[in-house]
């Protein structure tokens, strides 16, 4: 299996926000722009506008969007980071930083200080729905990393659904930037069509879509329904750019990540393997695409021969350690944290498999589109640029 990894050098979505960041007039950092987007590029842009589709790969915007809007301004084929998932991604996209520095690490999470393992995003215990900020926890202390919108010298939005507007995760990153919900495609393009007509000069707007993606999870990314969404949603984009005459806007187009389609029969049920459970000692944190492992003291001849011998065709077992020293999660020096956060090993699946656990009481909710493996489906995601007239 051929991993595809992350080009932390100039060809992710951290260097796309190098070049937005260092647009904005902020100072160079650890990463560098991206090579298809270079700064003064940008340098006329009175409104900068981001807006990350959840789940739009490249090679499937290659296959499916034939004709469309988003391919005919198609700029750059780029890299997301790992593990290619939305925990890790959409982070990246609001702090500027790879997962080596803001150390999301996945959907499950296991954080050290509160003993437990959490679904981040929801901000939410595995064993419970409760929240871990009606506890007392604040979510800035707990991931341990701020917001870029801190740092900029022009006003900035942060446009999401209404669902998840107000998260805890959500407010966690918004930092000096104003808030703005929506509901539905219209929504989303009369909230960011308001922005860019109110007269406050240059100013940055951070915009999030996660309706391809929750599609994809449900029917499958190839399915007629997430072909369907994608269609509409880019006729409403293309509608939106064509009253943007005269307004200097620079409108970027991205996602987190791309996904595959998977079956029940390619899925690796941990309670089909006892022996292999047996060596953990926390439930699988991660994604099922890419699994970290946290094993009992001297299991790892065990869990190693066990993972070659039964799961071989499905899955391939990497230190954790390894994966951090070759540069999977970014450059530089890690969150101080991120050894914790990403187990002994981590389970790299191969093809379209997954792995997953059940933990007593839990319901399971098996999805058809998958991510956060190192398939170049996963990995690739599009960059659409769209420059109106000043």
């Amino acid at each position: 299996m051929r991993m595809q990894r992350p080009d932390y050098r100039n060809g992710s979505i951290v260097n796309l926000m190098a070049s937005v960041l260092s647009a904005l007039g902020q100072p160079p950092g650890l990463y560098a722009p991206l090579s298809g987007l270079m700064p003064g590029s940008l340098a006329a842009s009175r409104k900068l506008v981001l807006l990350v589709i959840d789940g739009l790969g490249y090679r499937w915007l290659l296959r499916h969007g034939r004709g469309s809007f988003l391919q005919r301004h198609l700029s750059a084929r780029m890299t997301s980071v790992f593990p290619p998932t939305t925990a890790s991604a959409v982070t990246s996209f609001l702090t500027g930083l790879a997962p080596q520095q803001h150390g999301m690490t996945g959907w499950f999470m296991y954080f050290r200080e509160i003993g437990a393992v959490t679904r981040v995003l929801p901000y939410q215990p595995r064993y419970g729905r409760s929240s871990l900020a009606d506890e007392g926890i604040a979510v800035r202390e707990l991931l341990g990393h701020g917001s870029l919108f801190d740092h900029l010298q022009v006003p900035a939005w942060m446009v999401a659904p209404r669902p998840i507007a107000r998260s805890p995760f959500n407010l966690a990153h918004q930092g000096r930037a104003r808030l703005v919900d929506y509901e539905g495609l219209d929504g989303l393009f009369e909230r960011l069509g308001e922005i860019i007509a109110a007269p406050t000069g240059r100013c940055y707007i951070s915009a999030y879509c996660p309706e391809l993606d929750a599609m994809a999870h449900e029917y499958g990314v190839e399915s007629g329904q997430a072909v369907a969404l994608f269609r509409r949603l880019d006729a409403a984009l293309a509608k939106f750019c064509g009253g943007l005459a005269g307004t200097a806007t620079t409108l970027l187009v991205t996602a987190d990540h791309g996904l595959v389609d998977t079956r029940p029969e390619w899925t690796v049920a941990l309670a089909d393997h006892p022996e292999l459970a047996e060596t953990l000692v926390l439930p699988l944190c991660g994604e099922p695409r890419a699994a970290y492992c946290y094993l009992h003291p001297g299991q790892e001849r065990a869990f190693e021969a066990y993972v070659s011998k039964h799961i071989h065709r499905c899955a391939l077992a990497y230190p954790s350690g390894q994966l951090l020293d070759e540069g999977l999660f970014g450059l530089g020096t890690p969150h101080p944290r991120l050894s914790e956060r990403i187990g002994h090993y981590t389970l790299v699946m191969r093809d379209r498999y997954v792995i997953r656990d059940q933990l007593l009481g839990e319901t399971p909710h098996p999805l058809v589109g998958v991510h956060g493996g190192v398939s170049a489906e996963e990995m690739h995601v599009p960059l659409s640029v769209f420059r109106s007239d000043p």
